[in-house]
């Protein structure tokens, strides 16, 4: 599913702040996702269903001399300027990473979320070989759109149907749109 939700306060306080709006957009996920169990849900090595305690994001970096990206994560801190001051560094460290997992590892309770700020979107779809088993949710997020007075941020949500509908998806969106419009985190 894909929407568009409104970031206008949340755009303004980041031009306030030194904090960077991809660390900010990549906590707020993390923190709505942390809230809800179908999106922290696994398989277990026998096949049963579990949640995770937490789970953390990874997240893409661009290396823009290769045109390639990289996959770094961070451990999901619900303190924002915590979470802030480890994953910044890892975007600078990593923009130059030509492997794709530069840290050498991934924990298993990741989730995935990547940015493509160079355009907007009104539809996004992945196709991941063997799926079946993938139940972490995947975000995609593009460019800032504005329209008639607002800032608008495309938010493509794709979750495996086994774990979550198209109300668990709504009611992440309806979350994390008013977590940025509360901007007193940042």
């Amino acid at each position: 599913m894909t929407f568009e939700i409104d970031v206008t306060a949340f755009v303004a306080a980041l031009r306030q702040s030194p904090r960077k709006s991809y660390i900010a957009q990549v906590w707020a996920l993390a923190t709505i996702v942390n809230r809800h169990d179908e999106f922290k849900m696994c398989l277990t090595e026998e096949g049963a269903p579990a949640v995770w305690p937490v789970v953390h994001p990874a997240f893409t970096v661009f290396n823009p001399e290769l045109e390639t990206f990289a996959g770094v994560f961070a451990e999901y801190d619900p303190d924002f300027g915590a979470f802030h001051d480890v994953a910044a560094p890892l975007l600078v460290k990593h923009s130059q990473a030509t492997e794709f997992v530069p840290q050498g590892f991934r924990p298993p309770n990741a989730f995935d979320i990547s940015s493509v700020p160079w355009a907007s979107f009104t539809a996004f779809n992945l196709n991941i070989d063997n799926d079946w088993d993938h139940l972490s949710p995947i975000f995609t997020l593009g460019r800032y759109i504005e329209r008639e007075g607002r800032v608008r941020l495309p938010v493509a949500a794709q979750v495996h149907h086994a774990v979550a509908d198209g109300f668990h998806v709504a009611r992440l969106i309806n979350e994390l749109e008013t977590l940025v419009q509360d901007t007193s985190w940042l």
